[in-house]
């Protein structure tokens, strides 16, 4: 059996859907349906299964079967062919002129050949019913055409987002594991020249390197995975060690996968923010769901410090994502200390 792609199949479904209407409107109107209307009407869907291939063939092809088709009582050729322009002027964008000049001339063909005269003056009636397809095709592509802009302007966004993500990381490294390989070195120097401190130097290197590599272990593994809410009081006994006190509510929130790890993000942010700058000793994450959007708040003791008072990357960083997913971040002083709001919607937009 062969296999049909999707667009495929659905256009199968459109000539389908096509030929019921033509033919059922000529046994509603007529109260019979004989064969030169069910012939006329497969005649006229059946190329629709083409439209995407090729859209200003099949139209054309559905303006001449339309119009042979003019003194059929009952059959309504005429809205098939419309919808076959307005499919043309929709997939093939560099035959414009071409389209709107088939249209017109089919219009204007088909009413001098209808059997009843128009009830609007002839030259009206042509403009409208021969333009009226070619407005709705053009309208309908801009409007695709903004919805793939806008898509497209959203991958480019997650993608520099991700970058920065790796450039944290990075620093994390040098600020890390690069002070504890500093420090080893230091011990090494000291103990190669003071013999009888060798013990406790390599005491204490070997107390270092296992601190460096828990730590490149941690850093690799937040490249691997997205963490979600459920990760977020891990994340606060890592950072509060030897610390502030990082109080987390509402990690337990079932919330979406995306969601979530656009959450955890948030908070790791505004966390790491609070521990180097703040110079809080204590910090709370509260994370709740609040009818159709996810609130999280990121609250601390401290005095903000310049990374915080100033527009910085890291806070840029927090709307950005937020924005992103059609929610919205605000970071501020509030109380005795710094406050991270952000508002995200439960379905990403």
């Amino acid at each position: 059996m062969i296999a049909l792609s999707r667009p495929l199949r659905q256009d199968a479904l459109l000539a389908g859907a096509a030929f019921l209407a033509l033919a059922g409107g000529v046994l509603l109107e007529r109260g019979t349906l004989g064969w030169p209307p069910v012939l006329a009407s497969l005649a006229l869907s059946l190329p629709l299964v083409l439209r995407r291939r090729y859209p200003v063939g099949v139209a054309l092809v559905c303006a001449v079967i339309a119009f042979l088709g003019t003194g059929l009582p009952g059959w309504s050729g005429r809205t098939v062919t419309a919808a076959a322009f307005c499919s043309a002027v929709y997939h093939r964008r560099d035959r414009f002129a071409l389209v709107v000049t088939l249209s017109l001339t089919w219009t204007v063909l088909y009413g001098l050949a209808a059997p009843a005269p128009p009830a609007t003056p002839f030259i009206t009636e042509a403009l409208l019913l021969g333009l009226s397809p070619i407005a709705a095709g053009t309208a309908l592509r801009l409007h695709r055409e903004r919805v793939e802009s806008a898509a497209s302007l959203r991958r480019a966004e997650l993608g520099r987002m991700v970058a920065d993500e790796r450039l944290r990381i990075a620093r994390d490294v040098h600020d890390a594991v690069g002070h504890h390989l500093t420090a080893i070195r230091l011990q090494a120097m000291a103990g190669s020249r003071v013999p009888t401190a060798a013990a406790g130097a390599l005491e204490r290197i070997t107390e270092l390197s296992a601190t460096a590599l828990t730590e490149t272990r941690e850093l690799l593994a937040a490249l691997r995975e997205e963490p979600g809410l459920d990760r977020l009081p891990e994340l606060a006994a890592r950072l509060g060690h030897g610390g502030p006190r990082i109080t987390v509510r509402g990690a337990d929130t079932p919330v979406p996968e995306l969601l979530g790890q656009h959450a955890y993000r948030i908070v790791q942010e505004s966390l790491t923010n609070a521990v180097r700058h703040a110079g809080a000793s204590q910090i709370e994450v509260a994370v709740r769901r609040n009818g159709t959007e996810l609130e999280i708040t990121v609250s601390d003791n401290g005095s903000g410090g310049p990374a915080s008072t100033s527009d910085g990357h890291g806070l840029r960083g927090l709307r950005e994502r937020a924005e992103l997913l059609g929610g919205s971040c605000a970071a501020g002083p509030a109380n005795s200390g710094w406050r991270v709001h952000a508002v995200l919607p439960w379905v990403p937009r």
